[in-house]
């Protein structure tokens, strides 16, 4: 903004001074720049496309605000777009008191802190042993790692059900725990890829001396490989408790019938009852509908004060560990 103001002063005084070819050095310069990249256009493409993208992630959030705060018959009013006529709270009252707010909290993030734990643990050995280690079948066994991320898990939902219930996990959390050990949860595949990405740039002469005195593999891992991955766990440990955090489909099917769920599948419940309730009456239907935004703003809250927190960590746990592909 300085400098703009300087360009102006500068040229009402060549325009004062009738010396129009230094204007017209000075204007290209100041629209275009030296190498375009200083130029005053360049800067208005860059803030007017920074705005596009946010005016587009932030849209959701605030409609979903200002509609969680409406009455029946500020839906109804088509006036009322963004501002409701007035703060209506009766909606966050309701989805606290029927799912009791407190209590499924703490187990929504007792359900994502656990598996989450359990599979930044696993992702980061099987990651360390693919990224150092050389055993048979190991490309074999890489490609099927890959595999079961790009395989739906709508294919497999039928032999894991059939399985789950078998072993008696089904309405218990082990049916998270037990595939987040084996490096199988959700999304594990990723994360293990993002260990093996960051263990293959440590330099091997850590390693080569740290055996030449003597320590054991196991020794390497914990006390060199780990401590350097401190990033690449923050990150994982993030995205794989957002991710259990918010389950809803695998939770519905493998903790259904059980006082364990996550809250946005305690939140799907809550609506889809009084749904079927009150099932032919308008008012009520289009009053659900600011009771669930209500709802989903409850379900995000915490996550957006986690991030609040470890905004800083997050960041430079995705610089470090080259998951943008630098």
């Amino acid at each position: 903004m300085k400098r703009l103001v300087r360009s102006l002063k500068e040229s009402l005084m060549l325009i004062k001074n009738k010396d129009f070819h230094q204007l017209k050095i000075k204007t290209k310069r100041l629209f275009l720049g030296m190498h375009f990249k200083d130029g005053l256009i360049y800067h208005l493409l860059v803030y007017a496309l920074l705005l596009s993208f946010g005016y587009i992630y932030l849209y959701p959030m605030l409609f979903m605000v200002t509609n969680s705060f409406m009455t029946v018959e500020d839906i109804i009013d088509i006036g009322v777009r963004w501002v409701p006529s007035q703060l209506n709270i009766e909606n966050y009252q309701l989805v606290i008191q029927e799912i009791n707010y407190p209590k499924a909290l703490l187990q929504g993030l007792y359900l994502a802190a656990v598996p989450s734990l359990m599979a930044t643990m696993s992702s980061a050995i099987i990651g360390y042993g693919f990224a150092r280690f050389n055993f048979p079948l190991k490309k074999l066994m890489f490609v099927l790692m890959i595999m079961t991320f790009i395989v739906p898990p709508q294919i497999t939902m039928l032999s894991m059900f059939r399985m789950y219930s078998r072993y008696e996990l089904l309405g218990s959390i082990l049916a998270f725990v037990f595939p987040a050990v084996l490096g199988q949860g959700l999304n594990g595949a990723l994360f293990i890829l993002i260990f093996y990405q960051f263990f293959r740039m440590i330099p091997k002469s850590l390693e080569e001396s740290a055996q030449l005195d003597g320590a054991s593999s196991f020794k390497i891992f914990t006390r060199i490989a780990l401590p350097l991955a401190i990033p690449s766990i923050i990150i994982v440990f993030l995205f794989s408790f957002v991710w259990y955090y918010n389950e809803t489909y695998l939770a519905g099917l493998y903790l259904s019938g059980s006082e364990l769920l996550t809250l946005p599948l305690r939140i799907d419940q809550l609506i889809n009852g009084y749904v079927g309730i009150y099932q032919g009456n308008e008012r009520a239907m289009q009053l659900m509908q600011a009771v669930k935004l209500a709802g989903n703003v409850l379900t995000l809250l915490p996550l957006l004060i986690i991030y609040f927190f470890t905004q800083r960590y997050f960041v430079e746990s995705i610089d470090r560990t080259g998951i943008t592909g630098e």
